[in-house]
């Protein structure tokens, strides 16, 4: 090997090389997981390159279309930076859904109660009521994970079912809208409904506040004091611990960041779409999320990216079955694929890619 080329192993990888291997590591497992749903499709006697090219239209194919994805993306995109927070600190939060729940019910609740407010303070009570309410909830077992190291996946778990059952109970026997047969509350102020932004879609500020989230998460693990501890936890307790770092401490703010985030999925769902808590009314958002941190390799851009995949995945799978034979649960294989894919480690692609640009 000639001098040169020492150096430049010595180097390490170029920008270019290290930039394709992040590429790859981000962008294979959404193509293993088309080429896998395709494979299910053709089994199945379906055309799969005829069913992808109708979901790109369903899901990207005009404004409305667009903006109906971004609708489906925005609930996942917090949950997945809420669920990224927790990864990177090397908590494993499950409980992100349990915060979206109670932080929905919150803001629903200040919507329809204070319903003389003008418009922009009712709107901004209800957002925060929501934000502490996911805070709340995922401080309690932030705290036992912390202080007494109880396992956080038990706890967050099976405060996901608590949050669920909870909120169901105080909808059906407390706060049930009067004159509805299913579990509703009623309504919040029409002040308190967030206007469309694109026609007559339910496209809100909401989506552009999602994106203001997911810039500030890449601030915080890029150029703050706060993100360097929650990483260095994340990467080693104690490293940490020994660097002067309060672990205990780190673990509850990961925790607290995470329950806001959550909290918030849950009040602008109820703002912007539903306008109304309902007993039972997400798909999973707070699970989905999980596999949008973990797809995204807990990066912003990567979330931002998995969150926008999925929401289209969830709307056009969702206006598919309108024009052809195609079920939703073909749609939902391509989703399940994404997340089994998600935890594979696919770093070692990219480390090849960055080494063969040096061979």
């Amino acid at each position: 090997m000639s001098r040169s080329a020492i150096a430049e192993v010595a180097a390490g990888p170029s920008p270019a090389a290290a930039l394709a291997g992040r590429a790859l590591e981000v962008i294979a497992p959404f193509l293993i997981a088309l080429a896998v749903g395709g494979l299910v499709l053709a089994v199945t006697g379906r055309d799969a390159i005829g069913t992808y090219g109708l979901l790109v239209e369903q899901s990207l194919g005009g404004a409305q279309a667009i903006a109906n994805t971004l609708v489906a993306a925005t609930p996942i995109l917090f949950t997945g930076l809420a669920t990224g927070v927790a990864f990177r600190t090397g908590v494993f939060n499950v409980g992100v859904e349990g915060s979206l729940y109670v932080g929905a019910f919150a803001a629903a609740w200040v919507g329809f109660s204070f319903t003389t407010l003008p418009g922009p303070l009712l709107v901004f009570l209800a957002v925060v009521s929501g934000g502490l309410a996911g805070v709340a909830w995922a401080a309690v077992p932030g705290a036992l994970r912390a202080w007494w190291r109880v396992d956080e996946v038990v706890t967050t778990l099976m405060a996901n079912y608590i949050a669920i059952l909870f909120t169901s109970y105080l909808v059906n026997y407390w706060f049930l809208a009067p004159g509805v047969a299913n579990s509703m509350s009623p309504l919040v102020a029409a002040q308190a409904q967030l206007s469309p932004l694109v026609g007559s879609t339910q496209l809100t500020l909401a989506f552009p506040i999602a994106l203001v989230a997911t810039f500030l998460y890449w601030v915080l693990f890029r150029a703050t004091t706060v993100g360097y501890r929650l990483q260095i936890v994340g990467m080693s307790p104690r490293f940490a611990t020994a660097s002067g770092i309060h672990v205990a401490r780190t673990i509850i703010v990961a925790m607290v960041i995470s329950g806001l985030l959550g909290g918030l999925a849950g009040a602008f769902q109820i703002l912007a779409v539903n306008h109304r808590f309902i007993a039972n009314f997400s798909p999973g958002y707070g699970f989905t999320g999980i596999a949008v941190a973990l797809l995204g390799r807990n990066s912003a851009p990567g979330i931002l990216a998995a969150a926008l995949f999925f929401g289209a995945l969830a709307n056009g799978g969702s206006m598919i079955q309108l024009f052809s034979d195609i079920p939703l649960d073909l749609i939902n294989v391509v989703q399940g694929t994404v997340m089994i894919i998600a935890v594979i480690e696919l770093r070692r692609l990219g480390r090849l890619v960055r080494a063969r640009s040096h061979a």
